[in-house]
């Protein structure tokens, strides 16, 4: 008793013990930000890892072709601090994003284009946005502190 993923147990409160219709309401509610929330994480994860090759791929391969320090779009300061900028940004955005996952993302009722349009706005462009402006701030915050 008690054990099972945390979904089925989700899914056994959603039991209908009171025969009310109107349960079917918020149960699909629930579906949708679930849905949604999963969505939203999936999206920024995937725009979030874009940017990151930004800082981690002229980083690696800059001494062995030349040409591709024209992705260093950011002018990180050196291929180490671009590294360790990017690692420890990672690490910072996991956690910030618990309490997102834990909340989950707000359901409004709408059609999907708009909700689409929504979250690739909000989720896939500062999925892009944030890690720029992150690893940068990271970056010139070890140079300034000559730890990389």
């Amino acid at each position: 008793m008690n054990t099972g993923t945390q979904a089925a147990k989700e899914a056994g409160n959603m039991v209908d013990l009171d025969s009310n219709p109107t349960k079917l309401i918020e149960i699909v509610e629930i579906g949708k930000q679930l849905l949604m929330t999963r969505g939203a994480l999936t999206t920024f994860s995937i725009a979030n890892d874009v940017a990151k090759y930004f800082a981690i791929i002229p980083a690696m391969f800059a001494g062995v072709f030349p040409v591709l320090n024209a992705l260093n779009i950011m002018h990180l300061a050196t291929p180490h601090s671009a590294i360790l900028s990017a690692v420890i940004f990672n690490a910072l955005i996991i956690v910030a994003l618990i309490p997102l996952a834990l909340k989950g993302v707000k359901y409004e009722p709408m059609s999907a284009q708009a909700l689409l349009r929504r979250n690739l706005i909000l989720y896939g462009i500062g999925g892009i946005i944030v890690p720029f402006i992150g690893i940068k701030l990271i970056d010139l915050a070890l140079m300034g502190l000559h730890l990389a």
